[in-house]
């Protein structure tokens, strides 16, 4: 029996399969102006799509908690009431379609600044748009400018940051919120004593690397609903002292189940497992699943839900790791940009019936009685996604 289509709850929320959108960074919201950080119709008809391909969960691409915190001045945001009232229809959309709407809250930090990734993906100057970035310490991303260090009261608006942009999500309707410490950015980068070179209270030990996010975990859920749930996105290791060829040292798999368990103490349902990202010459030996044993620790050693991501491609291959009780969901990204309707034709592969949106259904295929196939949701009339 596959357990990719069983549903799974977080407090109130049941999603109804394990097959989740990760978030995925498009760089198409305007750059300036009073749309600047707005959804557009690319963002409803690129989200709402994979809804109706049948993704459980739809997680909305890492959206800045200030205007300084885009990875890119084309990134979303989420600091102004015109950006909530925007996701509005993002979040009815996805909603209709019978997926639960999440949205990732992020800073990118000394990564922040940068050109589109199909352009150049370089660093750019205030003279192209870009701005002075910010980290832990003045130590430099690749080749890009040190950012500016924080100072502890910097740091502290930060932490409000978050919070408002919580309070900003809940009010336009999503469901989960994701709060992202991985890949590098603001959170990650606090994280690892490789890019945390502080000596006051945010740096030096282990309990003052992760102060940063706990004090965003303890805001957010403050202000977050009690019924709704929390996720954080990890980097589980920086590929460094897993490395014995690298004399470097960074942040850790066991780091990582270390703090899993203290952020589930403080009101995090599920960690989203991911890893790499904050050091760019770091050797990472990808392949298909090369981040689930992540996942797996933090599920089976910190005793706490966890995400697998990465190089999950095949419905056989998803469906293993959650019968290997290595992770309880799997979060897939290029693989659904490539096919939307993964969620439905993984079902058939996997001797499951198929449920196909209603409008779909009865052309996409029949029983072999000639009835049409079983439908699990009725999309929304063209005025509610449009509205």
């Amino acid at each position: 029996m596959s357990k990719l289509f069983d549903p799974i709850s977080l407090r109130s929320i049941t999603v109804p399969n394990r097959i989740w959108m990760s978030p995925m960074c498009t760089y198409s919201a305007a750059a300036e102006g009073p749309l600047t950080g707005l959804p557009t119709d690319w963002h409803l008809t690129h989200l709402a799509s994979r809804a109706a391909g049948g993704a459980g969960l739809i997680m909305v691409e890492a959206t800045a908690v200030r205007a300084d915190g885009r990875i890119s001045p084309w990134d979303l945001g989420l600091w102004n009431t015109e950006q909530q009232n925007a996701f509005m229809r993002i979040t009815q959309a996805i909603s209709a379609l019978g997926a639960v709407p999440a949205i990732q809250l992020a800073h990118a930090g000394r990564k922040a600044s940068t050109d589109r990734p199909w352009l150049t993906g370089r660093h750019l100057s205030s003279q192209q748009g870009g701005w002075q970035t910010v980290g832990p310490s003045a130590l430099p991303y690749d080749d890009a400018p040190a950012p500016h260090e924080l100072t502890t009261a910097e740091i502290k608006g930060l932490v409000d940051d978050f919070a408002r942009a919580a309070e900003r999500a809940l009010a336009a309707g999503f469901k989960a919120v994701e709060i992202h410490g991985a890949h590098g950015y603001l959170i990650n980068s606090f994280l690892s004593h490789h890019t945390n070179l502080r000596i006051d209270e945010y740096g030096g030990s282990f309990e003052n690397r992760i102060r940063f996010a706990l004090e965003i975990t303890k805001a957010v859920r403050e202000v977050w609903s009690a019924d709704l749930p929390l996720l954080f996105r990890v980097s589980a290791t920086d590929w460094l002292t897993e490395n014995a060829e690298d004399p470097r040292e960074g942040w850790t798999s066991e780091d990582t189940v270390r703090l899993a368990s203290i952020l589930a103490d403080h009101g995090v349902d599920l960690i989203d497992t991911s890893t790499g990202g904050n050091v760019p010459d770091a050797d990472i030996p990808t392949g298909l699943g090369y981040q689930v044993e992540f996942a797996d620790a933090v599920k089976n050693k910190a005793k706490v839900p966890a995400a697998a991501v990465g190089l999950i491609v095949h419905p056989e291959q998803a469906d293993e790791v959650l019968a290997q009780g290595r992770a309880d969901v799997i979060f897939m990204g290029r693989q659904l940009l490539r096919d939307p309707y993964w969620p439905r034709r993984a079902a058939t592969l996997l001797g499951l019936e198929a449920r196909w949106p209603v409008q779909y259904g009865y052309a996409v295929a029949h029983h072999h009685s000639g009835k049409p196939v079983a439908s699990d949701v009725t999309a929304a009339e063209p005025a509610l996604i449009g509205s």
